[in-house]
């Protein structure tokens, strides 16, 4: 395999015991050069683990975990260089300024990039002479946004970024991740916001328990998702209990809310065809809906 078609981020039936708790499950893995790819999961699902093994921080007790084709844990000092990593809970030297740590940062790469660094406080609206500990969880966010985006990275490791972010702060993210990405770069994008996911990835992986259950590109999930439809006007709502292919049917008064699967869409249209309809929406397939397939059981409840 060349480095043009070598996924940059590779793991092989990666497993990470800590005592008797196994935090990832035989995880396969693969991140094509150039993707902004999304790892889904709730808390407790492995996507920090994951991310701390593709940092070399931790070791995997099986498998296998590569970026640029090399082994994290052997040669830390060769993948660091072109990695930007931002935590979900950061954490700062309480004495330093914001703009000294995000020098410090940046140093480790090789400095900031001058133009870049006061351009992205700008944007995320960052005093950078006030000391670290009186900032807040979304202040110390930024700090760590700002070390990332300061300077090119191959490689962006991001492990819940958006958290403490405001809306306006959340919008000014989507955008370096945008620029970064039209830039040749690689994102991983671990999250749990997906709106987020469904904006920014070309490819998503689902995680639970340690281990993928779904990867694709959200036009290749979205096969796997109900379609929601809501029917106004009609003379006898009730009937569509009947009828195949429904799920979760919400009758109020004339109205009619339903899911139908992407294998019954022909049935449900005949079904539901009567004179008098007065409106009918239908919603496309939302990445919450597949989300919620693998964490819930056939009532909506969460379930890991």
């Amino acid at each position: 395999m060349n480095a043009a078609t070598q996924p940059v981020i590779e793991t092989l039936g990666l497993v990470k015991d800590f005592g008797r708790t196994r935090a990832l499950d035989g995880l396969n893995l693969s991140v094509a050069a150039g993707e902004i790819h999304g790892f889904l999961g709730p808390n407790g699902a492995g996507k920090s683990t994951t991310l701390r093994v593709l940092l070399g921080l931790i070791r995997p007790t099986a498998g296998t975990a590569r970026v640029f084709g090399l082994d994290p844990w052997a040669d830390p000092v060769a993948t660091h260089r072109d990695i930007a990593y931002v935590p979900g809970d950061v954490s700062l030297w309480p004495n330093l300024s914001g703009g000294e740590v995000i020098d410090l940062l940046t140093g480790l790469r090789g400095g900031a990039d001058g133009n870049l660094r006061r351009e992205l406080i700008e944007e995320f609206e960052f005093e950078p002479r006030k000391k670290a500990r009186t900032y807040s969880k979304g202040n110390r966010q930024k700090v760590a946004l700002i070390a990332a985006f300061a300077r090119p990275a191959r490689l962006y490791l991001l492990d819940e970024p958006s958290a403490g972010l405001d809306p306006v702060m959340d919008a000014v993210f989507r955008r370096h991740i945008e620029r970064v990405s039209r830039g040749g770069a690689t994102v991983l994008l671990s999250s749990h916001i997906l709106s987020e996911v469904e904006q920014l990835c070309d490819r998503i992986t689902i995680i639970r328990s340690g281990a993928a259950v779904e990867t694709g590109t959200l036009s290749e999930l979205r096969h796997l998702k109900r379609t929601h439809f809501r029917v106004t006007g009609l003379a006898e709502p009730a009937r569509l209990a009947g009828l195949p292919g429904m799920h979760g049917i919400s009758i109020d008064g004339a109205a009619a809310e339903f899911d139908a699967d992407a294998a019954d869409l022909g049935a449900v249209l005949a079904g539901i065809a009567e004179p008098g309809i007065s409106g009918l929406s239908v919603a496309p397939p939302s990445l919450e809906s597949l989300f919620l397939r693998h964490y819930s059981d056939g009532n909506g409840r969460k379930v890991l």
